[in-house]
This record gives C-alpha cells, sequence and structure tokens, in this order.
C-alpha cells in the first residue's frame, strides 16, 4: 500500500490545543438559483417575508441549543443574525428590489453583497467578522427561498477535524463538540465570531489556511496547533508522537493555569497587579469575566461605526457601553474612543485617501475636528459611568494639546448632563494610550495631564521603528525587542510612575512571557490581554520577583541589537 505523502500547512492559530483526528471535508452546495423577473411584486415581497421568519425562527432554534453548550453571551453572536435580518434598512431596500421586479433571491443577494462589500472595504478584522456574519445570513435566506437543507454536522464520527472554505457561526451552532478534534479554514481570523465561539467550546482551530481545500481529503489523518497555527496532512509515526505528547504537555499546563482561577494576580514577592482583558464588543466583557479578568483595559469602540452603514447615535452608543458596564459587575472598564484611519476606515465617514494613513488624519486628530461625532460618543461613555467603573482614553496621543482638548470637550458634556439632570461619574478618569515615540519623548508632560496611561506596544513599535507590521520585508525591524522600543516603554512607565498615575499595556507585548520580567522591573501596575491569556499570564507573573526581574532587565537593556536580546531572553526565560 502506498504511504501518502506528508503535507505542511500554515494558517492563524485562532483557537488553542492540540488537534489529532481524521479529515473531514465540507462542501457546501451553493444556494444557485437562476434570476428572473417578477410582475406580482407583493407575492414575491410576501415570499420574501415567509423566508425571512423561517429563518428568524431557525436561528432562534440554533441559538438556543448553541446556549446550552457554550452560554447566553455566545448565543448571542448567532442571534445578532436575526437582528440583521430584521433590520429596518434591510427589509426596505430588499423590498426596493422586488419592486423593481428582481425575483426576492436576486434582491437578498443584492442588498447583503452591498453590505459585504461595505464591511470588507474597511480592510480589518473587526470589520470582515461583520461581513462573515452577513454571508452567512444570505446563505441562510437564500437556502430559506430556495426549499434547501443545512449542512448537518451533528453526526460525524469521533476524532473529527472539520474542514471547510468558511465556518461560520449557524455551522458551530450544529456542532457535536464531543466528537470535534479540531477545525480547518481556508478563511477566517482570531476576530471572527467562528474563532471565538470556537475558544470557548474548547476546540483547537487554525483559520485563514491559503488553499487549504485543494490540499485536503476526507478521511486524511491530520495534526494541528491552535497555537502556532501548524498543520500537518498525512503525518508520520514520528510526528504523531510528537503531537501526543504536546498535547499532553498541554493539558497538564492548562490544569496548572486552572489553579491560578479566582487568585489575585501577584508576583513571587507579593506585589499585587491588575490583570484586565482587551474586548471589541460589549458581549466579549462577558467573555472577560468567564476567563478571570479582573476587568477590561481596552474596550475598542469601532465596530459600534463600522457594523452599519451610518453614525451610531448616542442612545445606540450608551446602550453598548452600559451593557459592557453592567455585564462587569463593577470591575473597570477602559473605553478608548473612536480610533479610526490607518488601516481602519468607514465608507460613510467619507475619510480623504492619503498616501499615508497611519501618519495622517486618524484617531485623536479626526475627532477633534468632527466635534459633533465626538460630543456624542463622549456623552454616552459618560451616561453608562453610572452604571459602572468606567475610564475614557484617547487614542494615538503625540502631544500636550490633544489631551487639553479632548479633556475640555468631557468638561462641556459633564456640564450638559448636569443640566440635563441625567447622571454620570463626576470623578470619571480620563487617559490616554501612549502609543507613539512623541508620546514617549513628552510622557512627562502628558502625565501631568492625564490620569492613567495605557501602552500600546503594536503602533509604539511601529512608529518607533518605521515598520509596517504587515510588511514582511521589514518583519525584522518591526519588533517590540528592538532597543529602541524598549527604551520607549521604560521611559514611559518612568515618566507614570514619576508622577504617580498608573501605567497599564494593552498590546500583544503585555502577554508575552518573554517581556513580563521586563515589565514588572520597569514598574508596569495593569497588564491587558486576550481574555484566554488571563491564566497564563497570571501564573508567568507569579513566577518573578522584583530582583529577579531587575537582573533580567539590566541584562536585556545592555544588549544593543534586538537578535542578542532574543537569544538571551530565549535562553532565560
Amino acid at each position: 500500500m502506498k504511504t501518502k505523502k506528508t503535507i505542511l500547512l500554515k494558517g492563524t492559530g485562532t483557537a488553542p490545543g492540540i488537534g489529532i483526528g481524521d479529515l473531514w471535508r465540507i462542501e457546501e452546495c451553493p444556494a444557485a438559483y437562476t434570476p428572473r423577473q417578477v410582475t406580482d411584486t407583493r407575492a414575491e415581497k410576501q415570499r420574501f417575508q415567509q423566508a425571512a421568519a423561517a429563518f428568524c425562527e431557525n436561528t432562534e432554534r440554533q441559538a438556543q441549543a448553541l446556549q446550552a453548550t457554550a452560554g447566553k453571551e455566545q448565543a448571542d453572536i448567532l442571534r445578532e443574525h436575526i437582528t440583521i435580518v430584521q433590520d429596518p434598512f434591510l427589509q426596505s431596500e430588499t423590498d426596493k428590489q422586488i419592486a423593481s421586479g428582481q425575483c426576492a433571491e436576486a434582491a437578498v443577494e443584492a442588498v447583503c453583497d452591498r453590505f459585504i462589500a461595505l464591511f470588507s472595504a474597511a480592510g480589518d478584522e473587526l470589520t470582515e467578522q461583520r461581513s462573515a456574519d452577513v454571508r452567512d445570513v444570505k446563505t441562510g435566506l437564500l437556502r430559506q427561498l430556495l426549499g434547501m437543507s443545512e449542512v448537518s454536522l451533528k453526526n460525524v464520527p469521533e476524532n473529527t477535524v472539520l474542514c471547510v472554505k468558511e465556518m461560520t457561526p449557524s455551522m458551530m451552532a450544529g456542532l457535536n463538540r464531543e466528537h470535534i478534534a479540531g477545525i480547518l479554514t481556508e478563511t477566517g481570523s482570531k476576530a471572527s465570531h467562528s474563532a471565538i465561539l470556537a475558544k470557548v467550546m474548547g476546540i483547537p482551530a487554525v483559520m485563514g489556511i491559503p488553499d487549504l481545500m485543494a490540499s485536503a481529503c476526507s478521511g486524511t489523518a491530520v495534526l494541528l496547533d491552535g497555537d502556532t497555527g501548524e498543520v500537518i496532512l498525512s503525518p508520520d509515526e514520528e510526528q504523531q508522537q510528537q503531537y501526543r505528547a504536546r498535547r499532553e504537555t498541554l493539558r497538564r499546563e492548562y490544569a496548572e493555569r486552572e489553579l491560578f482561577r479566582g487568585k489575585p494576580t501577584v508576583s513571587a514577592d507579593g506585589t499585587v497587579y491588575e490583570l484586565v482583558c482587551n474586548i471589541g464588543n460589549p458581549q466579549e466583557a462577558a467573555l472577560a469575566i468567564e476567563n478571570d479578568g479582573e476587568g477590561v483595559g481596552l474596550f475598542r469602540t469601532e465596530f459600534l461605526f463600522m457594523n452599519q452603514t451610518s453614525l451610531p447615535t448616542e442612545e445606540e452608543q450608551f446602550r453598548a457601553y452600559q451593557k459592557a458596564a453592567l455585564l462587569l459587575h463593577g470591575k473597570p472598564l477602559v473605553i478608548r474612543t473612536l480610533d479610526i484611519g490607518g488601516d481602519k476606515d468607514i465608507p460613510y465617514l467619507g475619510l480623504a485617501k492619503e498616501d499615508n494613513p497611519f501618519m495622517g488624519f486618524r484617531a485623536i486628530r479626526y475627532c477633534l475636528h468632527h466635534r459633533d461625532l465626538f460630543r456624542t460618543q463622549i456623552r454616552a461613555i459618560l451616561r453608562a459611568s453610572a452604571f459602572g467603573k468606567v475610564r475614557i482614553m484617547f487614542p494615538l496621543i503625540t502631544c500636550v494639546e490633544e489631551v487639553r482638548q479632548g479633556k475640555a470637550l468631557v468638561e462641556e458634556c459633564q456640564s450638559e448632563l448636569r443640566t440635563q439632570g441625567i447622571a454620570f461619574d463626576e470623578a470619571i478618569p480620563v487617559g490616554i494610550m501612549a502609543e507613539t515615540a512623541a508620546a514617549g519623548m513628552i510622557a512627562d508632560w502628558l502625565a501631568e495631564e492625564a490620569d492613567f496611561f495605557s501602552i500600546g506596544t503594536n503602533d509604539l513599535t511601529g512608529y518607533t521603528m518605521a515598520a509596517d507590521r504587515g510588511n514582511r520585508n521589514v518583519a525584522d525591524w518591526y519588533s517590540v525587542l528592538q532597543p529602541s522600543v524598549l527604551r520607549m516603554i521604560q521611559a514611559i512607565i518612568r515618566a507614570g510612575k514619576n508622577h504617580h498615575i498608573p501605567v497599564g499595556m494593552c498590546g500583544e507585548a503585555a502577554g508575552d512571557p518573554m517581556l513580563i520580567p521586563l515589565l514588572i522591573s520597569f514598574g508596569l501596575t495593569e497588564f491587558s490581554v486576550s481574555p484566554p491569556d488571563v491564566l497564563r499570564v497570571r501564573k508567568t507573573i507569579a513566577r518573578w520577583t522584583k530582583p529577579q526581574a531587575d537582573e533580567v532587565t539590566a541584562k536585556v537593556m545592555s544588549l544593543p541589537t534586538q537578535q542578542e536580546i532574543k537569544e538571551y531572553l530565549q535562553n532565560t526565560i
């Protein structure tokens, strides 16, 4: 018998863990139809409404099933699909298309494709997540209109590794999680709803694997690493043994991490730290709590603006911020004001095309120039502060004037709310993202203006090193281990300490085990990480005493190159 050739693939690890099993390739039948002109538009609109009602009823059943296995917050991801279908704009636009003589299928496709194009144009993960949801809705509606059955994943055999071009939330709802060893997809990212669901359900997943479907055949033995994104098809015996050993090691590691659940975040010599989470929507506040986070250190508000076709109202924003605050039950919630521009575009705002958008009219600069938009968001945040421990944070600060102007607007909004008799936290802290070289150079002056700092290491690294993290040609320059970046982080933390304000970090470096001793030594007070990383980071912090961290840091800060620093830390940590 001929041995199958081993194939190595690489994607993005989106849900941690080792998966070992046999491939089950899912080929979805396309919801194909022949466009036709209709004359009885009233009957066609009724057909669409019946399909929409059936879709909503079916989705609610799926959500209830998902709620039983993954919890209400995850089930609400599916219920958002019902909200999309019931959106008055989508409904009216579909009716218009039918009124013009199109059949319901063509109308649904045209309107949904318009939303998909809108969300995809922004080019960032959060918005791409929304376009994936609309694609899922479009497929569901078309299947209802065409009388097609859905893909069933309830009866797959044990140790199945699902392989599909795109895994949708509706597919996830139908999984028999006890039989699923892993998930592989050709599209998708860490921010996708399916990735979030896979994490919660404890299913290792690798997404965004180029040409996956061309390489995969059902029945093929497969190994996957949901941390590194590595996938092996038709592995040899040695590779299988290695992955089994890694799986056991990870199981022991996860068990050890669980010992830190419900415990304070404390170093080996008794220093207490704040360990909070980064989130992108209100529902993820619950995910932070489920993962034992001590609050939220970064709530990205862009999702509110990107997930629709017009500016969100004050009431819409207030409800979102209020929901997150209530879900946290009094734990801190740091809300970052709108950070657009760079790689985040919102088509309906009509942002001018710039040759270098990362250096352009973005974030706090845009908001201070569009005061009505900014005022609406500040008022919504202030109103939400009556329901929890809310903090305001301005992004991309480069000069003192930006902080003063932002604080002045906050004070204006506070005065308006007092006059209107609307409750808010009179002592709400106002801080800044320290994520530019400019902020690092004047951190002492900024610390006199801000109530707290949060270091965004992703942008700080890019701006300090003049390197785009998405450009592979400059990957060696884009590293937080560059001496200049480490010096910048150290200077920002020192300025905060000297002015007695807390300094947190919400970039990827906050969860890096190699950097944690340096951050302890520098004097960081808050670590803000992805929810699944909370217990791992707490366990790592518990290993270190300040003198031990100082010893490592003294050596690191004496090394002149990124490579020397990396090698030293890899051999030491």
